[in-house]
């Protein structure tokens, strides 16, 4: 056999190796997606109707399918040929290569005893419905979140500001003991699997590195620290004189919030009232539909406002990655709340745009979960944006020109106060996971000293964490908020740069600008996760995701 012979017969033996693992791999995803696609949708359906109506039976069906599911994603055999696959770096094709990431990561998540997964789901749906069903006991009768946060925005009395904080503290030790037994369950899960524990498992199956991202928040922490400690003693003047305390002994309850994670009143203008009487349903709408974005479909199928038992927070969920969108909220006529529905139906049309044919079932999703998060927060902003009001709510520009800059300054107050809050969140969860065991109530309690520079109530000494929802049920998630502030920024300054051409980075509003939501559509939505989100982000702006727009925004 003379050396040409040889050469084409290694070639034929590569490809035909090649077109194996191709085949193989491409069976894999089809009978994983034939069984995964219908219990994933039942188990969306299951979990929406649960939280619209606090209904037992609904979250114990979310929790069966979702059982089902990890059965599924637990099975070693698959799981070893995807891990033959992918050692063999014989893929090629770039969506292929994306699926098998996302199935790889999917299945080593589950390659543990079954019976500890279904532990967690079981103690998850448990756990969720004593959220959804909590609400806090105030002057004899219960109270909604949204009226304990109107009480605290409004009430000028110190008492019943700390009754009613404390009240809503009281669903902390209502949860507690089932979150920290639902994260030795978790860190059971990683350490199987070769990881420290579950936060540091958490960031690299979803692509992150650990290390750059605590990188990332002590950066974030050094840009904002000085900014944020002028904000804060303005924020103490004001509300020591409101309050009638000394600024030394202003407390939490304060701060117009639960957790001071959204901005209080500091500045005269009082944005609710310009959206009192509002259809917020209708401004939401019109919003989108005037950049190009229809969410007539989305908004029908979707359930806004308050009722008995209902889930008292807010999300959108792809019920079945194929247009079947939906958005939870329980709206009131005020800011918070307009920019609650900008942001959740910035969700909602990112799930539009990847939920197309042309995505394989796998790749309908965002590049990152932070990624959707940027797009829901570029939106969210615009409720305190003045030519973004002034558009859509047909205020004059006498007006506007009074309450332009507080509002401006609002917005960066909402960002540098909930960036500082992140710090907490972020911070808290990695040591949590890095040891349940310790003394957690001090550890929150140091950690929004250091970041918020909030003063801990006296002898207090209750698992006041556990009282973020986000902490037990949607676990080491909370850093992407901030990442997606970040590439919020970024997107931002690409709009006014390249697309806009306004040069008005502060009062840019978007409004009629279809380029937007084609540019976005075509860039960021209908590209789904056929790239990983760096190079995904890099592509549509030009540049990597940095922190410079962020600090160019907001910071001093």
């Amino acid at each position: 056999m003379n050396k040409a012979t040889l050469i084409f017969a290694a070639c034929t033996l590569f490809v035909s190796c090649t077109n194996q693992d191709e085949m193989k791999l491409k069976e894999i995803i089809s009978q994983t997606e034939s069984i995964v696609r219908p219990l994933a949708k039942e188990a969306n359906l299951a979990y929406w109707n649960g939280t619209i109506t606090g209904d037992t039976a609904e979250f114990k069906k979310y929790s069966d399918a979702n059982i089902k599911i990890t059965q599924i994603f637990s099975n070693p055999e698959t799981f070893a040929s995807l891990k033959q696959i992918k050692e063999s770096g014989k893929i090629k094709d770039s969506l292929l290569i994306r699926q098998l990431t996302i199935l790889y990561n999917s299945f080593l998540a589950n390659q543990t005893d079954t019976t500890l997964l279904n532990a967690i789901i079981n103690k998850t749906a448990a756990l969720e419905q004593k959220y959804a069903e909590f609400r806090a006991s105030f002057k004899g009768k219960d109270i909604s979140d949204n009226e304990v946060e109107r009480i605290l925005q409004s009430s000028n009395d110190s008492k019943e500001l700390m009754e009613v904080w404390m009240a809503h503290k009281n669903i902390g030790p209502h949860v507690a003991t089932d979150v920290i037994e639902l994260v030795k369950l978790r860190n059971r899960v990683a350490v199987s699997l070769g990881f420290d524990n579950y936060h540091t498992m958490s960031l690299e199956l979803s692509g992150q590195n650990p290390e750059e991202i605590s990188s990332l928040f002590d950066e974030l922490d050094s840009l904002t620290r000085g900014t944020f400690d002028k904000l804060k003693d303005e924020m103490d003047s004001a509300f020591a004189i409101r309050y009638k305390v000394k600024k030394e002994m202003l407390m939490p309850w304060h701060f117009q919030g639960r957790f001071f994670q959204e901005s209080p009143q500091l500045y005269p203008v009082d944005l609710d009232k310009y959206y009192k009487g509002k259809n917020l349903e209708q401004l939401t709408s019109d919003f989108y539909m005037s950049i190009g974005l229809d969410v007539t479909k989305i908004m029908a199928n979707s359930d806004l406002y308050e009722k008995p038992k209902k889930n008292q927070h807010a999300y959108c969920t792809d019920i079945d990655s194929d247009g079947d969108i939906r958005v939870l909220c329980n709206v009131s006529d005020n800011e918070q709340w307009m920019g609650t529905m900008l942001h959740e139906f910035g969700h909602a049309v990112y799930s539009q745009g990847h939920d197309i044919p042309e995505n394989p079932y796998l790749l309908r999703n965002a590049a990152h979960t932070f990624t959707t998060e940027a797009v829901a927060m570029i939106f969210g902003r615009l409720s305190r944006n003045p030519q973004w009001m002034k558009q859509s709510l047909g205020i004059p520009q006498e007006e506007i020109d009074k309450i332009a800059d507080d509002c401006n300054k609002s917005l960066k107050l909402q960002q540098l106060v909930f960036s500082r809050w992140v710090q907490v969140v972020y911070r808290f969860e990695k040591a949590m996971y890095a040891n349940p065991d310790q003394d957690l109530n001090k550890l929150w309690w140091d950690l929004v000293e250091q970041y918020q520079m909030l003063h801990r109530p006296q002898n207090r000494n209750s698992p006041d964490w556990a009282s973020k929802i986000h902490i037990a049920l949607y676990p080491c998630y909370y850093h992407n908020y901030q990442l997606g502030e970040l590439f919020a920024s970024q997107m931002h300054y690409y709009i006014v740069n390249n697309i806009s051409k306004t040069g008005d980075f502060k009062n840019e509003s978007y409004i009629g600008n279809k380029e937007i939501g084609t540019w976005m559509t075509k860039n960021i939505f209908n590209a789904g996760m056929k790239f990983e989100w760096n190079e995904m982000i890099e592509k549509a702006t030009g540049e990597k995701l940095t922190a410079k727009y962020f600090a160019g925004q907001f910071v001093d």
